[in-house]
């Protein structure tokens, strides 16, 4: 009788002889009411839920278990760009990924290990040529092409009283004719160098004044070469004049001669007409 009174739908298993109880799966028979309540508990102890049995005669139905929904078709993006795409599109290629083009140990910030070594081939080539042509000028120095220290000035009856300055340009002379020389007491010829004793800049003949000024510091001469005003310390410079075979005026800068050590007696320094 005791067999009559458990409930409907309740089948209870004994556990095996020898077995582990812990270790066998257990099964949990649950009726339809109770269904929720008994999965939580056998996930709770590790029992695996059965299916119900048949309902017998007079026994609750069986709730059926609703279906899940079916999951949302993927869509197709084959073809298209999505927004992340699209931005990072737009976004310009970071800087790391210019540098991946280099070398893998050029580490210069600035230029490329290739542009480096141009850019000191270059110098080096500036550099060599350089030096080439400074050699080259050292080889080949400046010939200074200076007038001739002799020059014929023409014949005597060429020239009227006064100074003549047609070589003052060319050779650095003026060439003076006076009827009386202060040295030489004499009628003639005599050729001043047209260079400022005092720090050697080239006067002007002041025509007006009747008189050399030089330009630079205000040095005064008078027409004999004597100085008058001015810094200068001594008079003109006069130099060597002479007649050519010719008959010319020879002059010869590379012979001077000095009024202070009292030169200009020498017959050479007046040419006699």
């Amino acid at each position: 009788m005791a067999d009559d009174k458990k409930p409907d739908g309740i089948q209870p298993s004994a556990p095996a002889t020898g077995a582990n109880p812990a270790a066998r799966p257990q099964h949990v028979n649950v009726r339809g009411g109770d269904a929720p309540a008994t999965a939580a508990a056998a996930a709770a102890t590790g029992a695996t839920p059965t299916t119900p049995a048949p309902a017998a005669a007079g026994a609750h139905a069986v709730r059926p278990v609703a279906p899940r929904p079916a999951a949302a078709p993927i869509p197709d993006l084959a073809g298209k760009t999505t927004t992340a795409a699209a931005a990072s599109a737009k976004t310009p290629a970071p800087a790391a990924a210019k540098a991946t083009q280099r070398d893998p140990d050029d580490t210069s910030p600035l230029l490329t290990r290739r542009a480096w070594m141009g850019l000191a081939w270059g110098a080096f080539s500036a550099a060599s040529a350089a030096a080439l042509a400074a050699t080259g000028r050292f080889m080949f120095p400046n010939v200074l092409n200076e007038p001739p220290q002799q020059f014929k000035a023409g014949f005597p009856n060429e020239y009227g009283m006064g100074v003549d300055e047609r070589w003052k340009e060319k050779f650095g002379i003026w060439i003076v004719r006076t009827p009386d020389d202060i040295a030489q007491h004499a009628s003639g010829f005599y050729a001043l160098i047209t260079v400022c004793t005092h720090l050697g800049c080239t006067p002007n003949y002041l025509s007006a004044e009747n008189k050399f000024k030089c330009p630079c510091h205000g040095s005064g001469y008078r027409l004999t070469g004597i100085n008058f005003e001015g810094p200068t310390p001594r008079p003109l410079e006069r130099a060597r004049v002479v007649l050519a075979d010719d008959g010319q005026i020879l002059v010869d800068k590379s012979r001077h001669f000095q009024y202070e050590l009292g030169q200009w007696t020498d017959p050479e320094a007046f040419l006699k007409v």
